[in-house]
């Protein structure tokens, strides 16, 4: 009872001006957005060196979207973005001849306190849409900047060739400075977030109660660096389908460029559905249901040689067979390679595709193409074996007319050297996470099983060292792995489009201590009716209970099946 009275009369005291408001409350409106154009954001803000740099540009951006309203109104449609202000913003490195890094920040007219950093993508050299979503985000949900985080994402430290639209993510010319191969490793991260938060406290006049970071595939290995080397920037990290083991990666697109650069072992794009048909028709009824998705991905175990050509030869624009060549190049790129060779980061191989359990190799890009590598290489081969003809032409060789070919990922020769100390720098792959959990850390691992570009293989490989590293109970206390039946790199043509609010989750689990309890993806292909399945943590995976509705997560178990050693 004095308890009550004592707080009522503290309440009339603050509502007639006789006692100032407490300091918790004393929140003042956001600075006029125009204000911040020229600010300087000094080299001491910044955590690693830089020469500073400054605002170029703070305009407001108004309403948007189905359904938006102003900032006023409690009413938001599912694409609405409310008025910001979007701040364009520049970091000067220390190498005069380096480029700049390029920011962009969006500062929500209604601010929620918190803030989102999104990542980027392959080579980067573009800043990532601002105003987007999280990987695998939930489609007819409000994304991260409609829900009121101030957002904010950098281009790595390099702007990528015009030359290079629509594919910009592909220009690796800036691997000549060795800055630029430095921020895009991982130093553009601290200098961007540093930077960021920076302007969002100059704009609110307070730093964001909690931080996020989302991204996927380069993005994914940007929210794995940031967990590991600055463990306390970040509350939460959402990494989707990640590139951690960069140069790895890199020396496997490699040694897929050989593959199939030899006479007669390319797959057309004929070929490549026809293979993936076959994976599908062969494995698809294994969890109990045939949906045109494999659950059970490790469980597949496709013989392509039942693709076999008479005699084994090739029986080319018929799109019926495969020839011995190409079901050993096949096997090839679904199985491990190893390297006799010692890098710097300690990586002693790359797990291999899913070719032969679920992935598609047809998918536009991001798959093996329509042309066999070569040198020059084609413009249509695959996303991967351009990555790796930039990557020997840029970062290992730095002659950009290197034929690419030449360098064999299993030996080296005179780049070995090289390619070591790359791999120190790009391969993120510290399994002791102690100090980003310690600090309250939380991290959703998510991948597809599909995936045609980063193996989700590997991404098992990197969990399972933190929980070796930490012990299985400390790691479930911090991190969850999920993997997603049927769903590919970024939803491209995907056999189950990956729909969650993985934000969601991860703010329950960071702010209110809500771990995780059975998740569930929807499925956004138009025309499968919003199909649910529950999302599995790792090693677990759906099976259909052999009854109820097939297109619901509720008829579905989690089904555990040990992992393979």
């Amino acid at each position: 009872m004095k308890k009550t009275i004592a707080a009522t009369v503290l309440a009339c005291a603050l509502g007639s001006g006789i006692l100032p408001p407490p300091a918790a409350h004393a929140a003042r409106q956001p600075a006029d957005c125009g204000s911040l154009r020229g600010l300087r954001l000094p080299a001491s803000v910044i955590g690693l060196p830089t020469r500073g740099g400054e605002v170029r540009a703070a305009d407001t951006i108004s309403p948007s979207g189905s359904g938006a309203m102003d900032s006023g109104s409690s009413r938001s449609g599912s694409s609405a973005t409310g008025a910001y202000c979007r701040v364009e913003a520049v970091i000067h490195p220390v190498d005069p001849t380096a480029p700049d890094i390029t920011l962009r920040v969006a500062l929500p007219r209604q601010w929620n306190k918190k803030s989102m950093m999104f990542g980027g993508g392959g080579y980067d050299g573009t800043v990532p849409d601002v105003t987007g979503n999280v990987p695998f985000g939930p489609v007819g949900h409000p994304r991260p900047l409609a829900r009121g985080y101030a957002t904010y994402a950098g281009d790595s430290g390099h702007q990528a060739a015009p030359d290079f639209t629509p594919t910009p993510s592909l220009d690796g010319s800036f691997g000549l400075n060795d800055e630029a191969v430095r921020n895009f490793a991982g130093d553009a991260l601290k200098k961007t977030h540093d930077a960021a938060r920076h302007i969002i406290r100059t704009h609110y006049g307070t730093a964001p109660a909690h931080t996020y970071f989302a991204g996927g595939s380069s993005g994914g290995r940007e929210g794995l660096a940031v967990a590991q080397r600055w463990p306390t920037d970040f509350d939460g990290v959402i990494a989707a389908y990640p590139a951690w083991n960069a140069a790895s990666l890199n020396l496997f697109f490699g040694y897929e460029a050989q593959l199939l650069s030899r006479p007669g072992a390319f797959l057309d794009p004929a070929e490549q559905a026809l293979l993936h048909r076959a994976v599908i028709k062969s494995c698809d009824g294994d969890d109990g249901l045939r949906d045109g998705v494999i659950s059970h991905e490790a469980g597949c175990r496709f013989q392509p040689r039942t693709l076999r050509c008479p005699d084994g030869k090739d029986a080319r624009d018929t799109g019926s067979c495969l020839s011995h060549r190409q079901i050993r190049a096949v096997e090839a790129l679904s199985s491990p390679l190893r390297w006799k060779y010692r890098l710097a980061s300690g990586e002693r191989g790359y797990p291999g595709f899913p070719f032969l359990s679920g992935a598609d190799m047809s998918t536009p890009l991001l798959g093996m193409g329509t042309r066999a590598p070569g040198h020059p290489m084609p413009k249509d081969s695959g996303y991967g074996v351009q990555f790796w003809d930039q990557w020997v032409r840029y970062f290992v060789t730095r002659d950009p007319a290197h034929d690419a070919l030449a360098v064999d990922p299993r030996r080296p020769g005179p780049w070995q050297q090289r390619i070591s100390r790359l791999s120190a720098l790009q391969d993120v792959n510290d399994p002791d996470l102690r100090r980003f959990a310690e600090a309250g850390g939380k991290l959703l691992l998510l991948h597809g099983t599909a995936d045609e570009l980063v193996s989700h293989r590997s991404t098992v490989e990197y969990f399972r060292r933190v929980q070796a590293r930490m012990g299985a109970r400390a790691t479930a206390a911090f991190a969850r792995l999920y993997l997603i039946p049927g769903a590919n790199h970024v939803n491209v043509d995907a056999s189950f489009a990956a729909s969650h609010d993985s934000l969601s989750a991860l703010e329950s689990w960071t702010e209110d201590g809500k771990a995780p309890v059975r998740p569930v993806v929807t499925d956004s292909i138009p025309g499968h009716d919003a199909r649910t399945r529950p999302l599995c943590a790792y090693p677990s995976w759906p099976k259909y209970r052999g009854h109820g509705d097939p297109a619901s997560a509720h008829s579905f178990t989690c089904h555990s099946t040990p992992p393979q050693t």
